[in-house]
């Protein structure tokens, strides 16, 4: 059988299989597409400005170290005019971040960047190592998570800078609104489905140049680009809700492959009829896209490579789902055209079902109002940040020195 042709060049052999649509491409082709796709959500979204300096948030895993080749990429190409820089956060885990920011250190002289390392301990007089050794595993993603957001902003600051881009991709985002949506939380959908955090009155910007990128074809490209990143899943990573999340969003994409993009975008519009929502998708319309002011995310994810879940083997798993899509797709069926017509009820037999509010009236959401932590100074709707109360929590536990 003759080999098949790629689908935008017509002429080389196709050698990649797009998670996202199924377009078959070669090596060139697929690189190609996906830098012009990162190209376009920075554009038109007006992610940055001529000059600008960038801080990104290198962890030393696939989606740090494909945003900083990208980045650097696109800003030699397109002539952006940004000054970019690596910052990483020493969570202080032995045998895992240490190993990653070796990665990381070679990261910096491979795309000729600075790099700025923050650590826990250095920021919060407590190591990860020490914070598991006093409370245990369970719970402490909250308490990295947390740390891990604040020392980004922090490190920012020390080298002067109000732009922090992370390698948050589409199924980061995906899980995160169906993790919201799970628990009944549309507060929190306009902050995690936005492409921009923070304002002119934030003390650091955010923004995820890869929200609309699959995983899956990020690590496409890291291969196919030879990139250099880490892949070992946290040691201290339990099994959260977030993982029950995603396993539903892999079982949907096996069924329909643009199930991950599908859940984005509706999370997207779910988020405009929040009261008070700001936030937009992709600003493909020439407006920029508007900002939300975040005071203390829990961010879609907070420990190191790809939230401390890459296993290693991501190629060869990723073959294997492929397999199973192709063989899934016999399977989608249209529910809208299995429905049986509807017969009409008589008004006299019509029953007024109550709807669910135990007891409480419905709840108009307020607008946060954003301060700073009486404390640190970092900026906070509460008196006092969510950082500086688990560090109290953690310093009447610490262990007395015996002199």
């Amino acid at each position: 059988m003759a080999p098949t042709l790629c689908a935008a060049c017509k002429t080389q052999r196709a050698l990649i299989k797009r998670p996202k649509n199924h377009h078959r491409l070669c090596k060139s082709c697929f690189i190609s597409v996906f830098e012009d796709e990162v190209h376009h959500t920075i554009t038109s979204s007006k992610l940055f400005f001529p000059g600008e300096k960038v801080a990104i948030g290198a962890s030393g895993g696939k989606d740090s170290t494909v945003l900083a080749s990208v980045l650097k990429t696109l800003n030699e190409r397109h002539k952006y005019g940004l000054d970019l820089v690596l910052l990483s956060i020493d969570e202080g885990i032995k045998g895992y971040r240490d190993d990653s920011l070796e990665t990381v250190k070679r990261n910096a002289t491979q795309y000729d960047m600075p790099l700025k390392i923050v650590g826990y301990d250095e920021l919060y007089g407590w190591t990860m190592d020490q914070v598991v050794e006093t409370i245990g595993k369970k719970g402490n993603c909250t308490y990295c998570g947390v740390f891990r957001r604040q020392a980004l902003d922090r490190g920012a600051k020390m080298l002067g800078i109000k732009h922090v881009v992370t390698g948050h991709n589409a199924d980061d985002v995906a899980e995160t609104v169906m993790m919201n949506l799970l628990r009944g939380d549309l507060a929190r959908l306009s902050r995690s489905t936005s492409i921009v955090t923070g304002d002119s009155n934030s003390d650091v910007k955010r923004s995820k140049p890869l929200k609309y990128a699959y995983e899956k074809e990020i690590v496409l490209y890291a291969h196919h680009k030879k990139l250099d990143y880490f892949s070992t899943e946290c040691i201290y990573s339990p099994e959260a809700f977030r993982g029950s999340a995603r396993g539903l969003i892999k079982n949907l994409e096996r069924v329909r492959p643009t199930a991950i993009l599908d859940i984005v975008r509706s999370g997207e519009d779910m988020a405009r009829l929040v009261p008070v929502n700001t936030t937009k998708s992709c600003a493909c319309n020439g407006e920029a896209a508007p900002v939300v002011v975040v005071a203390e995310e829990d961010g879609v994810g907070g420990c190191g490579s790809a939230n401390g879940r890459s296993s290693g083997g991501e190629m060869a798993d990723m073959e294997k789902q492929l397999r199973q899509n192709e063989a899934a797709q016999g399977l989608e069926v249209d529910i809208s055209a299995e429905q049986p017509p509807r017969i009409p009820k008589s008004k006299a037999n019509a029953v007024t079902l109550p709807i669910r509010s135990n007891g409480i009236a419905a709840k108009v959401l307020g607008k946060q109002t954003l301060g700073t932590c009486e404390r640190c100074g970092y900026m906070s709707s509460q008196a006092i940040c969510q950082a500086c109360m688990l560090l109290e929590g953690l310093n009447k536990n610490r262990p007395q020195i015996q002199i």
